[in-house]
């Protein structure tokens, strides 16, 4: 018997077929060692290997599926890649798990995907695809990947199970506007709220907030992606009647009444991404404010005979344009916070206010082994033509602790320092330990009718004290007891992180 044994030729060149999505350099890398020497069909399976492992780490569907070495050592590789050749969406009633009629538009569930026809599909891509559609909080799903009549395509089925989007809600609260006792800050609120409406996603909310002194009924409708932009741009159109208390700025009257500011407002706003953390706010909003005394009678002066509005008459009207630029933070380690945003009045009419209004909020927070230490800044400008009630007060539960709210002065300019030291105690309680400062940058008189100094507000103040944090599911309660430069000591109630 003769056996005749050729030996493998020397690899010379290399052709891959079908790979859309594998890096050439990745492949170039995995032969250069075997670049002018005898094929070794071992080493070969190890490439091979590879290859299939960068895919399956990446959760794209792709394999290497064939090989042939030709004449000349051409080592030629086929690789299939899955295209998807379609994507559907399938609704589920969530009691039986049969197929039923979906409320929400399809467009809308698929505008939200990154995926899309004709690329290699992509498990990872799928998962990110998963989360931005439950993100909505309108429906779980989950993604069926199928074989295709075409060989090397595939089709996704996304299984859709919606939720409940309309709801009542009720609840209650604290206002930190309030100076006078806690329970005239107590607050009752109600609202409806329809998070799909029309089946695209959109949000339809009607609110009534109700107090002693305190009132708010807001209405707004929100687009969180306008149709036809790609740049996630939202859409807010807000119609609302308020009234709030005019005491941070005037105090109270002589006999020991207070009044009210009110708002009648109606704008829109439009949102967008401006870079990963950023998003930018833009809007155009029409306003009639007055004050009122407590059986709502206007008034455009206040007992020590300051005004009350900026015209003289008995409301102002300003049609404001708003720009805001917000940068969230993560709330991890180390992580920051920068919040700016500025009002400009545009005198469309003679008689409407001209002003322009900048405030801005930093804030960082850094680990110190178990504890936690937060250091907060806030500062503003108003100048113009501007009414004495949107000059910057001083003083409070989410200002300088230890005062009364706007009880260290009002003025147009301001800036408010705050550090804080947090340490969790026992569970959802946490301990911290606090010190405020605020000033008027000597701005007090420049408030039309100077009401800081008609009730002898400083201007400049400092506080300090301990307090304590729950973590509730009602949200974050705050109970702290601080003391003043003044001598004077007050206690803290409220809801939410300091602001």
């Amino acid at each position: 018997m003769l056996v005749l044994v050729e030996p493998n030729q020397e690899l010379r060149g290399l052709v891959c077929e079908g790979a859309n999505v594998l890096p050439s350099k990745f492949l170039e890398n995995a032969f250069r060692d075997g670049h002018g020497k005898v094929v070794n069909l071992k080493r070969l399976d190890q490439v091979i290997s590879s290859i299939n492992g960068w895919y399956m780490d990446r959760g794209i569907f792709g394999l290497v599926s064939g090989v042939d070495i030709f004449s000349g050592g051409i080592v030629r590789l086929k690789v299939a890649e899955s295209e998807v050749n379609d994507i559907s969406v399938r609704f589920l009633d969530r009691k039986t798990g049969e197929p039923t009629k979906g409320k929400t538009k399809p467009a809308t569930i698929l505008s939200q995907l990154t995926t899309k026809k004709g690329q290699v599909y992509s498990r990872l891509q799928g998962k990110r695809d998963v989360d931005a559609i439950s993100a909505m909080s309108l429906m779980d799903v989950s993604i069926l990947p199928q074989s295709a009549g075409d060989a090397g395509k595939v089709d996704l089925i996304m299984n859709v199970v919606e939720r409940p989007s309309g709801r009542f809600s009720a609840g209650a609260g604290i206002s930190s506007g309030i100076t006078s006792d806690l329970l005239s800050g107590l607050f009752g609120s109600f609202a409806y709220s329809e998070r799909n409406l029309f089946g695209k996603n959109q949000k339809l909310n009607v609110s009534l907030e109700r107090g002693q002194i305190d009132s708010t009924f807001r209405i707004n409708y929100t687009d969180p992606w306008i149709e036809g932009n790609d740049k996630q741009t939202s859409r807010t159109i807000t119609v609302q009647n308020s009234r709030s208390s005019g005491t941070l700025v005037h105090g109270n009257q002589h006999d020991n009444s207070s009044l009210s500011i009110g708002r009648v407002t109606a704008g829109v706003e439009f949102s967008r991404p401006l870079r990963p953390k950023w998003s930018g706010t833009a809007g155009l909003f029409f306003q009639r404010a007055g004050a009122h005394d407590e059986k709502k009678n206007p008034l455009i002066k206040d007992f020590y005979g300051s005004p009350l509005t900026a015209s003289g008459k008995l409301y102002d009207d300003m049609l404001l344009a708003k720009v805001e630029c917000v940068y969230p933070g993560s709330g991890n380690k180390g992580s920051s916070m920068f919040i700016i945003n500025m009002e400009q009045g545009l005198p469309v009419m003679p008689d409407w206010l001209y002003f322009n209004r900048v405030n801005t909020r930093v804030s960082k927070s850094v680990k110190l082994g178990p504890a936690r230490l937060l250091l907060r800044l806030s500062g503003g400008h108003v100048v113009g033509n501007f009414p004495p009630h949107e000059a910057f007060a001083i003083g409070g539960t989410n200002s300088v602790r230890g005062y009364k709210e706007g009880a260290v002065g009002s003025g147009q300019s301001y800036v408010v320092g705050s550090s804080e030291v947090s340490l969790k105690m026992l569970g959802p309680v946490e301990g911290v330990i606090f010190a405020d400062y605020g000033h008027d940058l000597w701005s007090g008189p420049n408030v039309p009718g100077n009401p800081a100094a008609a009730r002898n507000k400083r201007g400049s103040g400092y506080g300090y004290g301990i307090g304590i944090r729950l973590n509730s599911p009602l949200g974050l309660l705050r109970l702290e007891y601080a003391f003043n430069d003044r001598f004077a000591k007050r206690l803290h109630f409220a809801f939410g992180n300091p602001k």
